[in-house]
């Protein structure tokens, strides 16, 4: 076998789950081979350059091998090489992550506590004498 469809050969490299995610982040435009938008029946063989985007994480390989069956990790990850730019930039990437501020920790204003909300109501006066929605007309 010298040549393979990519949805397969993604599915076998484990970078997606089923062969049809896989072939959906194709037909969406998210894989490309050697620079080209790539359809899931595209084919790949060694030595081809994949780039693909699994969420907000882009990837750019090397294809060294082809295989017709998905097996464990260790022989997934030696169907491809990725390059040094992309490892760079996926380090990059995750730093960034690691170094951004917790998204619960802009909020300045939420639901107000309790000891708060007695407090707004003391200054708004309270309650007053027709709280409900019942209507006395």
């Amino acid at each position: 076998m010298d040549r393979m469809r990519i949805d397969k050969w993604l599915w076998a490299a484990r970078f997606y789950k089923t062969r049809t995610l896989a072939a959906d982040e194709a037909d969406r435009g998210r894989v490309q081979v050697n620079g080209q938008d790539a359809k899931p029946a595209r084919e790949v063989k060694v030595g081809d350059t994949v780039a693909l985007r699994q969420g907000a994480v882009e990837r750019t390989v090397v294809v060294r091998g082809l295989s017709a069956q998905r097996g464990p990790a260790p022989m997934a990850q030696a169907l491809y090489a990725e390059t040094a730019d992309s490892l760079a930039r996926r380090a990059q990437q995750a730093e960034q992550r690691r170094l951004a501020p917790e998204p619960a920790l802009a909020q300045a204003h939420g639901r107000p506590t309790k000891r708060e909300r007695r407090a707004l109501d003391q200054a708004t006066g309270g309650w007053d004498e027709r709280w409900s929605a019942r209507f006395d007309g």
